[in-house]
């Protein structure tokens, strides 16, 4: 079964309840190696629920989902292996603030992966160039605008050579002439072939950029379908409702 070695994440009937509110109803979807999808909707659809179940930040009230054919549901002590093979970057940074740049990439490496230090360092070094950000290495967070941050996040989760990327509203929080900057280094990543994963509300990215789109209401996957498919024929009143509201 060639087609199942490019299936990287598999998602299987996931249902997840806070107290008597259903937030998950019953999610069901496939993502292949190198694919990136972008997950769209109104606030309180369930998308960084679902995201956050992915590496079980959250934990599914019942379904499951196998990562590289692996449940992370029921992964017991494995789920810390599982998650060193899946980056996350968050709406707010979450960078230590006490470390400087350059440390702040290569703590995970070194203590989680037992990785050389100078080894990490010098990847470190060229992930920054990657970002542009090499001459910032010795520089603390507090020192850094918001753009710069999320793009040090986003290096600190590919210094663990992840197989997939999580992305969670990654440009919400910032100053909008810092959106772009952020979108072209996730727009790298994806030509590059990362396996990516991103809720937003960037409809430009999500048009130029995503190979699926997953379009999430009231706790359910809706539609699901190419950028062109999404934004061009939607098939539901109210996918074409809510664009009508994002697209101007």
């Amino acid at each position: 079964m060639p087609e199942n070695k490019n299936v990287i994440l598999e998602v299987q009937d996931l249902k997840m309840k806070f107290g008597k509110l259903d937030v998950l109803k019953g999610v069901t979807t496939t993502i292949r190696r190198g694919e990136v999808i972008v997950v769209i909707g109104a606030s309180g659809a369930g998308k960084s629920t679902f995201l956050r179940c992915l590496n079980r930040l959250e934990t599914p009230t019942s379904g499951d989902i196998l990562f590289e054919g692996e449940s992370v549901v029921h992964a017991g002590r494995n789920l810390n292996h599982l998650r060193e093979r899946m980056g996350m970057v968050f709406q707010q940074f979450n960078l230590f603030n006490n470390l400087n740049v350059l440390n702040n990439i290569t703590l995970a490496p070194t203590i989680v992966k037992k990785a050389d230090k100078a080894a990490s360092e010098e990847e470190a070094m060229k992930l920054l160039a990657r970002v542009g950000l090499q001459d910032k290495a010795k520089a603390y967070p507090a020192q850094l605008s918001g753009g710069q941050r999320q793009r040090i996040a986003i290096v600190r989760a590919l210094a663990m050579h992840p197989d997939v990327m999580l992305f969670d509203e990654p440009t919400s929080a910032l100053d909008p002439e810092m959106v772009g900057e952020v979108l072209d280094v996730m727009q790298q990543l994806a030509a590059d072939g990362m396996t990516m994963v991103v809720v937003s509300h960037e409809m430009g990215f999500a048009r130029q950029v995503a190979n699926r789109v997953l379009f999430m209401e009231n706790g359910v996957i809706a539609e699901d379908g190419t950028p062109e498919e999404i934004f061009e024929h939607p098939k539901s009143d109210r996918l074409r409702e809510f664009l009508g509201k994002v697209l101007h």
